[in-house]
């Protein structure tokens, strides 16, 4: 049985660790409301450098393509990430352990790693062809392939959980593929589409290495951007841009998390 002191002590370590992680973001979104061009004193509160954010076409252009970057990648990455997914719950039992560690690679494979290789790739593949010259396209391939892991492992998992009788059932009543995808599959895993969605549109704002090696002199992110002021030095208006990434990200972490216990809670019936 644990003693009081000693949950006393994990408590307070818990609280030290959380104020470690998050104490650095909490400056950050406070000195996005200096009301003066500091990083260092704060004076008051103010929208200053948030209205000034909405008048900054650069900045809009990068917020858009960042945008743009993640919904259609994430998009692209569920629907192969689930049909991967699946492919490894039906024929599973194959021993195609192979199989899951080259989906793992990519996950755990140094970011600069991949990617230099990507635009090692992609330049190559413009000067033979002059097709996806770096830009907007070579940047959603490239989020897409490291995006299809998560949402395949998620799937996986999804289709793990399901009565394996289920699927001979649906074959019973005739149900054709498309039927049976429609009528049961999406529906069946719908809690784990919309939290492998959300975990790759969050992996995708949050992308800033990947991005920088394959994106084009017209297709800047916000990271791209926030790297690219920061060598003249932090002002607010940095701080401003990075707290808006910060609730963008821990919005669609949150839908995830909702999600993701909504599908634990389904699987529990």
């Amino acid at each position: 049985m644990t003693s009081p002191s000693l949950k006393r002590s994990l408590a307070c370590l818990w609280w030290v660790l959380m104020a470690f992680l998050y104490l650095p973001l909490a400056v950050v979104v406070l000195f996005s409301f200096n009301s003066i061009n500091s990083s260092a004193l704060f004076e008051s509160f103010s929208l200053r450098w948030y209205e000034r954010l909405w008048g900054n076409e650069q900045i809009m252009a990068s917020l858009g393509h960042s945008l743009v970057l993640a919904i259609i990648s994430s998009v692209i990455a569920v629907v192969i990430g689930t049909l991967m997914g699946y492919g490894l719950y039906r024929y599973r039992a194959r021993r195609l352990g192979w199989l899951i560690v080259l989906i793992y690679l990519p996950i755990v494979m140094p970011d600069i790693v991949f990617g230099i290789s990507n635009m090692t790739f992609f330049v190559r593949l413009s000067s033979l062809t002059g097709w996806l010259s770096p830009g907007l396209g070579t940047m959603v391939l490239s989020h897409v392939t490291f995006q299809i892991p998560f949402v395949a492992l998620i799937a996986y998992s999804r289709f793990l959980g399901l009565d394996a009788t289920l699927f001979d059932a649906a074959k019973d009543l005739y149900a054709s593929p498309f039927d049976r995808a429609r009528h049961f599959i999406v529906p069946s895993i719908k809690p784990a589409l919309v939290s492998a969605f959300f975990l790759s549109f969050t992996l995708s704002i949050d992308d800033f290495v990947i991005s920088f090696f394959t994106a084009g002199p017209e297709s800047s992110t916000l990271p791209i951007y926030i790297w690219g002021a920061i060598r003249k030095g932090v002002t607010p208006e940095i701080n401003a841009i990075a707290s808006l990434m910060i609730a963008a990200v821990a919005v669609a972490a949150v839908i995830s998390l909702a999600f993701t216990r909504s599908k634990g809670s389904d699987a529990s019936r």
